[in-house]
């Protein structure tokens, strides 16, 4: 049975971030990931995503991201550059390895059960993100639906959609993108929303960007489910969005009231035929293997003071929250590995050397 000192579960950006804190920390760590090759996330994004419609990418620590052409997919830049990251500062991550669960031992240290064995570990850095959690809310009739349902996650380009009459479920960057990709090949699209969209015509400043943290970040202190980064915010005018509603593409609807064999329902009587619904409703942060752990209080999220769990300072959520964007993962990673060496009180290690 392995041991260490610190376990990192997940080499995205947030993973990937801590490890490289780590290194220096006078730590013995292991980062384990699910995935079969570097990138996180973004190497599952869907194939017609360009660098040029991604939200700013923030550097990893120590390695400048030089952009690459607009036109490039996304799937294939950001996972090279974690690729390269990872072979410029020597960070071993252990691939694939699907955390299963994390226990208490009982004796101070943690279980992290896998796929491939237990590490025992004295802490442990969670940075699995929301990826593998799509979320998909339920209304009546939703089982009846004779057409085809998918989520964002499960997007792979327009062309699947050619001649279809298209529901596009959702109010963030992800939904109003897929409609306008849809909207060139399919037969009808129609857009419907919980609540109005917000555009923001001003560009996005420090400020605001402070202002949408810290909503997210009041929620996961008062233990509440923390929401997203992008929902706390607005949509911006890019050119491809002012174009889309010059063409009449961004006419929202409201929320439908429930789903029929043919289409969907309003309560007063409208209607529209569909073939496909596409849920653009987001995701949830992936932490079903900390159950055992029973961190979840009774507003259902779990209370954390910046990174830090408060029901058990062992466990930090980088990538959760309020650090749930390529800028605060980065922050969050570096102020989780400050905070877990005062708690291990670990003997630094003069050569910086990762286990």
């Amino acid at each position: 049975m392995p041991k260490t000192d610190v376990v990192v579960v997940g080499a995205g950006q947030a993973g990937l971030s801590s490890a490289y804190h780590l290194r220096s920390s006078g730590l013995d760590f292991a980062v384990l990931d699910a995935d079969r090759a570097p990138g996180g996330a973004w190497q599952h994004r869907w194939p017609t995503l360009r660098m040029a419609t991604v939200h700013g990418i923030f550097d990893l620590p120590g390695m400048h991201f030089t952009p690459p052409p607009p036109d490039e997919p996304a799937a294939e830049a950001l996972p090279a550059y974690f690729a390269d990251f990872e072979r410029e500062f020597g960070i071993h991550v252990q691939r694939p390895v699907a955390v299963t669960a994390v226990r208490d031992a009982g004796d101070g240290q943690l279980l992290v059960e896998t796929d491939k064995g237990t590490w025992t570990t004295r802490a442990l850095i969670n940075a699995t993100g929301t990826w593998t959690r799509p979320f998909v809310p339920y209304y009546p009739g939703q089982e009846t639906f004779r057409g085809r349902q998918l989520h964002t996650a499960h997007y792979r380009g327009p062309a699947e959609f050619a001649g279809k009459r298209v529901v596009v479920v959702g109010g963030g960057t992800s939904a109003v993108q897929l409609l306008v990709e849809i909207a060139d090949v399919a037969a009808s699209t129609t857009w419907v929303t919980r609540r109005p969209p917000v555009f923001r015509d001003e560009p996005f400043t420090p400020d605001h960007g402070r202002e949408v943290v810290a909503t997210v970040d009041a929620r996961v202190r008062a233990g509440l489910p923390p929401g997203s980064i992008i929902s706390a915010g607005a949509l911006a005018w890019t050119p491809q969005l002012r174009e889309a509603r010059e063409r009449g593409l961004l006419v929202r609807r409201p929320m439908f009231d429930r789903i029929v064999p043919d289409g969907v329902r309003w309560s007063d009587g409208a209607a529209q035929d569909a073939d496909v619904i596409l849920w653009c409703t987001g995701f949830r942060p992936a932490l079903d293997h900390l159950a055992p752990l029973r961190l979840r209080g009774p507003r259902g999220g779990i209370v954390a003071d910046g990174t830090r769990v408060v029901a058990d300072p062992r466990i930090h959520l980088v990538g959760y929250g309020p650090s749930a964007s390529t800028v605060g993962a980065n922050r969050a990673g570096r102020a989780a590995v400050r905070e877990l060496r005062a708690l291990l009180a670990a003997p630094a290690d003069p050569h910086g050397v990762a286990a």
